[in-house]
């Protein structure tokens, strides 16, 4: 049996149709590209638009 890969609690910020968010993500790095797909993932096949995603780890 694999280990789990690990993963960090990170803050994500970003913009969602113009309107700043924020969001916590267990991700395995604080890539900008990985957070993106996951607030993808979370937001549906809406027609949302996400922008100025940051990524920082969580205090």
């Amino acid at each position: 049996m694999s280990q789990p890969t690990p993963t960090t609690k990170y803050a994500v910020s970003y913009k969602l149709n113009g309107e700043r968010r924020f969001e916590f993500a267990q991700l395995q790095s604080n890539s900008v590209d990985k957070a993106r797909a996951a607030l993808e993932k979370m937001h549906g096949a809406s027609d949302d638009h996400i922008t100025d995603v940051k990524v920082s780890k969580a205090l």
